[in-house]
C-alpha cells in the first residue's frame, strides 16, 4: 500500500511539474521575444492579449491555433528559444528570413511537426550534425541558403522522404553530395558552395544552375566528365574553374554581349545573325519557374499580318519623327533620367529569371536606379519605324498599375526592353514562393487591393488598347508586379501583335482560354479569363495547374471552384489566412469575390463576364 501511495504522489508530482512548466501560446511567444535583440519592431507582442485574435506580427493562425511564425526581414539577432517554439504545438511553418542570428544553427530538429523551416539570409555558421535532420519526417521545405554553413551536408537531408524544396545555396560546405531519396523534390539548389566529387545521378533531373560555383564537382548534369584517379590535380581544377558560373558572372556576361551585338550592328549594318556571339545564351531553359524568382517576362508575324488577323490597333509610323540611333538605348519614358548601354555596362548584374517570352536580368546602375532588361526574342519582323513607333506608345502610358518601359533596343533577330525594377517582385512570387513578411502582409485588404488595382489597369488598357483583341494577352500573377506599397502593377501587355504567332499561342496566356483551345478564338473576353484566374488564385492562395503547359501540378482552381458553387461550400475554399478571424460578413465579402472569379471564368464565353461589368462588381467589393 506504500508503494502505490508513493507512485500516486508521484505521479501526481510529475503532472504538476508538466503544468507549471505548459505555457500559453502568448506566454511562450513573450519567452521568444525575450531571446531576441532587436526585437523593436515586435511592438503588437503584447502580455494579456491573443496573438491570434489580436494578429500579432508575424503570427498566421489557424482554427485559433499559431501554424505559421513568420519573421522575415525583421533585424533580428540574437538566440532563438526552440524551448518556447515547443509550446506551440499547432506550429508547422518557422520563417527567419534575411536576419542577423549567428552561430550554430538551433536545435529545431526538436520541432518534430515542422513542414517548412526556413532560415536563409542570416550567419548561421559550424557544421550541422549528421544525423540533424533525422526527427523532422514531416519536413516539406528547408532554406538554409546564404549563410556560413561548413563541413559536409547532413545525411538526413537527402533522406526526408516528403521533402519538395531544398536550398543550400551560398554557404561553405563541402566534401561530396549526398545521394537523393526522395524523388519528390522540385525546387532545389546547391549552388556556390565548396563541394567536389561526382553528382550522384539520382539529382541527375535538376538544371546545371543548381551546381554551379561549385569547382570540383563533375559529371551530369555540368557535362564535367570527372577526373580519372591518374588526372592531375591542377588539370582538374582548371578544367572544372572553366565551367563553373555564378548567377552574376552570367549577368555580366549577359551585358558584355549586349555591348557586342551593339557593335556588330553599328558596324556591319548587315543584320546577320551573330553565332557563337550573343546568340551564345539561345539555348536556355525558357519553361516558366514558380520559385523563386521575383520577376517575369514573357512575349509574337509580321506587323501587318497580325494587324489584320488579330483586330490589332494603329501602327503609327516615326517617320516623321526624330532621327533613331540604333547603336544605343532609346529612351522612351525619362521620368527616372535618362542612361545608356555604357551606364548598362557599368551596372551590376543579375539573372532574374526565364519566361516564355524570354530572359529578365536585373541591372543596378551606379546612379542607384534598378532596372530589368527583358531579351524578346520571338518578336516579328517588324521594321525599325513601327517598332519605335510602338515602343513610344508604350512610353507615353502614365497609369498606376501599368508598368512604363523606359527604354528599348531594336535588332533584327531579337530587342531589349528596360523597365523599373519592383524590388517586392511578382504576385506569384509573393504568394507561392516568399514566405517571410511579404507573404505575411497579405491580408484580405491587401489582396483586395491587389485586385481592384490589376482590375483598374485593365480597364485602362481595354480603353488605350479597344481595337486590339488581346489588350493585355498575357495576364497572369508572374506578369503582376508589387510595389512597395503592395499596389499592382502589370506587365508584359499588348505584345501580342508584336509577336509571332506560332510563338504566341505557345506561351502567352490568353491562348490557353476554352475558347482558343476549342475553336481558336480569341477576344477581350479572354483577358477576363485570365483575370478569374488571378482572382480565384489570390482567394485559394492555390497554384493554379492551368498555368503549367503540361497541366500536371498545380490545382485546377476552376473546377474546383464550379464544385464548391455547386455544394454551397465556396467558404471552405477561401484561404485560410485570410478567412480565419474574419466576421460574418467579411466572410460574405470574400465569398463574393470568389464567385466574381468563377463568372470571369465561364468555359462558354458568351455566358463570360465581360470586362466592363468584371470591374464594376469588383469595385463593389468594399473592405
Amino acid at each position: 500500500m506504500t508503494v502505490v501511495v508513493r507512485l500516486l504522489l508521484l505521479l501526481l508530482l510529475l503532472l504538476q511539474l508538466s503544468l507549471s512548466n505548459s505555457l500559453s501560446e502568448n506566454e511562450a511567444l513573450l519567452e521568444l521575444k525575450k531571446s531576441f535583440t532587436n526585437a523593436q519592431l515586435l511592438t503588437n507582442w503584447l502580455p494579456d492579449t491573443d496573438p491570434c485574435q489580436s494578429k500579432w506580427l508575424g503570427c498566421i493562425c489557424f482554427a485559433g491555433r499559431i501554424q505559421r511564425l513568420h519573421l522575415s526581414d525583421l533585424g533580428l539577432s540574437g538566440k532563438i528559444d526552440v524551448a518556447a517554439l515547443q509550446q506551440l504545438q499547432g506550429l508547422r511553418t518557422i520563417s527567419f528570413i534575411n536576419n542577423s542570428f549567428t552561430g550554430p544553427i538551433p536545435e529545431f530538429n526538436k520541432l518534430g511537426a515542422l513542414k517548412s523551416l526556413l532560415l536563409s539570409e542570416n550567419k548561421f555558421t559550424g557544421e550541422i550534425p549528421n544525423d540533424f535532420f533525422a526527427p523532422m519526417s514531416s519536413l516539406k521545405k528547408l532554406w538554409l541558403s546564404d549563410n556560413k554553413f561548413t563541413g559536409q551536408i547532413p545525411q538526413s537531408v537527402t533522406q526526408l522522404s516528403h521533402l519538395i524544396e531544398l536550398h543550400l545555396e551560398r554557404n561553405q560546405f563541402t566534401g561530396p553530395i549526398p545521394p537523393l531519396k526522395n524523388p519528390k523534390l522540385t525546387s532545389f539548389s546547391l549552388a556556390n558552395n565548396l563541394l567536389q566529387g561526382e553528382i550522384p545521378s539520382s539529382f541527375s533531373s535538376f538544371n546545371a544552375s543548381s551546381f554551379q560555383g561549385n569547382e570540383k564537382l563533375c559529371g551530369k548534369p555540368l557535362n564535367q566528365a570527372c577526373p580519372s584517379p591518374t588526372t592531375n590535380e591542377s588539370q582538374i581544377a582548371l578544367s572544372t574553374a572553366s565551367n563553373s558560373n555564378t548567377t552574376t558572372m552570367v549577368g555580366i556576361m549577359v551585358l558584355t554581349l549586349i555591348a557586342v551585338f551593339v557593335a556588330l550592328t553599328i558596324y556591319s549594318g548587315s543584320g546577320k545573325n551573330d553565332d557563337g556571339k550573343f546568340n551564345m545564351l539561345e539555348k536556355e531553359n525558357l519553361d516558366e519557374t514558380v520559385l523563386p524568382v521575383r520577376s517575369r517576362s514573357s512575349s509574337k508575324k509580321s506587323a501587318s499580318e497580325n494587324s489584320s488577323r488579330r483586330g490589332g490597333g494603329s501602327r503609327r509610323g516615326s517617320q516623321h519623327g526624330k532621327h533613331v540611333n540604333m547603336g544605343d538605348l532609346i529612351m522612351v519614358n525619362d521620368e527616372k533620367g535618362s542612361f545608356g548601354l555604357q551606364d548598362l555596362m557599368k551596372a551590376a548584374a543579375e539573372v532574374l529569371g526565364s519566361g516564355g517570352l524570354g530572359s529578365a536580368y536585373k541591372a543596378q546602375m551606379t546612379s542607384g536606379l534598378a532596372v530589368v532588361v527583358k531579351r524578346m526574342r520571338e518578336m516579328n519582323m517588324m521594321g525599325r519605324d513601327l517598332f519605335d513607333a510602338e515602343m513610344r506608345r508604350f512610353g507615353r502610358i502614365r497609369h498606376k498599375n501599368i508598368l512604363t518601359p523606359l527604354a528599348y533596343h531594336f535588332r533584327k533577330e531579337e530587342k531589349l526592353l528596360v523597365s523599373e525594377y519592383m524590388p517586392k517582385g511578382s504576385l506569384l512570387y509573393v504568394l507561392h514562393g516568399d514566405r517571410g513578411i511579404c507573404h505575411a502582409q497579405l491580408n484580405w485588404a491587401t489582396r483586395v487591393k491587389i485586385v481592384k488595382g490589376i482590375a483598374e489597369g485593365l480597364s485602362y488598357l481595354h480603353t488605350e488598347y479597344s481595337t486590339y483583341n488581346l489588350p493585355h494577352g498575357n495576364l497572369k500573377s508572374s506578369n503582376v508586379l508589387l510595389n512597395e506599397n503592395y499596389e499592382p502593377v502589370l506587365g508584359d501587355y499588348a505584345l501580342d501583335p508584336l509577336t509571332n504567332l506560332n510563338h504566341s499561342s505557345q506561351t502567352m496566356f490568353a491562348y490557353k482560354t476554352p475558347e482558343y483551345i476549342q475553336k481558336h478564338v480569341i477576344s477581350p473576353k479572354s483577358d477576363v479569363y485570365c483575370l478569374g484566374i488571378i482572382i480565384l488564385e489570390i482567394m485559394t492562395g492555390k497554384f493554379p495547374s492551368q498555368y503549367l503547359t503540361n497541366g500536371k501540378g498545380g490545382t485546377d482552381v476552376v473546377q474546383w471552384v464550379v464544385q464548391a458553387i455547386s455544394e454551397g461550400k465556396e467558404q471552405e475554399l477561401i484561404d485560410p489566412e485570410v478567412s480565419d478571424n474574419s466576421n460574418s460578413e467579411t466572410i460574405k465579402q470574400m465569398v463574393e469575390l470568389l464567385r466574381i472569379g468563377a463568372a470571369c471564368t465561364e468555359a462558354d464565353s458568351n455566358q463570360r463576364l465581360d470586362m466592363r461589368e468584371a470591374i464594376r462588381r469588383i469595385q463593389e467589393i468594399q473592405v
